[in-house]
């Protein structure tokens, strides 16, 4: 694949813009940065965007000596979804991808990404993941036979995979890449009132919008899991903001009836988590009217004491004071094949 010249410019527009947002990130930044460089096939640029970092972020990758990294420092921290967003602003490439400050990519990631959007007339792709533990076990997210069965991802698989209390892993922890001029045309960017599920308003938002999700079923992401990852801990306040995001985005888009369908099963498992996350919290607190009361206000999140997570949440609420992270089993996906995959 070969980069046009912008003459306006004179120079190369590349083909993939990376944008990684940072935020005390000296530890992964260089890692991160040096994966995207090593992209083949494609020429890319690398926006980094310096959330107001208090360490050595900022001088990390200002000392990277290569053309294709920009380095931009914002005034006031903005959160992930407002550093993406400047970063989306400053992207001058076809294609582009969001990397974590903490994760890495393979070589031929985009290459192999682009090329599947354009043979299928996509606007967004995605593909699988790798999960490295901090024990250094690494877990494939997603069967490579499930996503060799799925060349697109359409809306409502997409929020039916996103019910809560369903499964650990799900297609919102994919990393899509999306086309730039699709994003401008509808005004995408990401909901910067969230600091967790933002990834998941914007893919929904342009899959509501009419993009099309082209699957392509190799590996080329890698989710290094660190110790207080933000979504691997869920707590109410990350419920009420999904809940009334996704409220926001009911209000803007239309959804075809099956997407509607999956979108009240979504809404229901955030009712459920909520109660049970009440529970918990009155169960830590030794209330026991206060733990009667949650359980009355919603039965159905009495049931999740049942799973896995319930167990370790009970002992948890007799002996420590910091919640576990959510990981549950998978049911049964009422689309057909089950789409999602727990490594737990």
């Amino acid at each position: 694949m070969s980069a046009p010249i912008n003459e306006s410019m004179n120079e190369l527009t590349p083909d993939v813009t990376f944008v990684v947002a940072a935020y005390n990130a000296a530890d992964t930044i260089t890692r991160a940065v040096a994966s995207a460089l090593a992209q083949e096939g494609v020429a890319v640029e690398v926006i980094v965007v310096d959330d107001c970092s208090s360490d050595a972020t900022a001088a990390l990758v200002t000392a990277i000596d290569d053309p294709r990294v920009r380095l931009i420092a914002l005034e006031r921290n903005r959160g992930p979804g407002g550093a993406r967003n400047a970063g989306f602003e400053a992207a001058r490439g076809r294609w582009i991808a969001v990397l974590d400050s903490d994760d890495t990519v393979r070589p031929g990631r985009l290459a192999r990404m682009t090329a599947r959007a354009e043979a299928t007339g996509a606007q967004i792709v995605v593909d699988n993941l790798d999960v490295l533990s901090l024990d250094g076990s690494n877990v494939r997210m997603f069967e490579d036979a499930e996503l060799e069965a799925l060349p697109e991802l359409t809306l409502p698989a997409f929020i039916e995979s996103n019910v809560i209390f369903r499964s650990e892993h799900n297609f919102g922890y994919m990393k899509p890449v999306f086309e730039r001029r699709f994003l401008a045309e509808h005004g995408l960017s990401f909901d910067e009132s969230l600091r967790i599920g933002e990834d998941y308003i914007l893919l929904a938002s342009a899959l509501a919008c009419g993009g099309r999700c082209a699957v392509e079923p190799s590996t080329g992401y890698t989710y290094h899991i660190r110790e207080g990852s933000i979504s691997r801990v869920l707590k109410l306040e990350h419920i009420d903001a999904m809940m009334a995001a996704d409220e926001t985005f009911l209000h803007r888009y239309a959804l075809d009836p099956l997407s509607q369908r999956m979108q009240r099963m979504r809404a229901r498992g955030f009712r459920q988590a909520r109660s049970f996350l009440l529970l918990i919290e009155h169960l830590k607190l030794r209330s026991l009217a206060g733990a009667l009361k949650a359980a009355l206000a919603d039965p159905l999140a009495l049931r999740h004491l049942r799973m896995p997570i319930a167990a370790r949440l009970r002992r948890l609420a007799a002996r420590a004071p910091q919640p576990a992270p959510i990981t549950v089993s998978a049911e049964r996906s009422p689309l057909g094949n089950d789409p999602h995959t727990s490594k737990g």
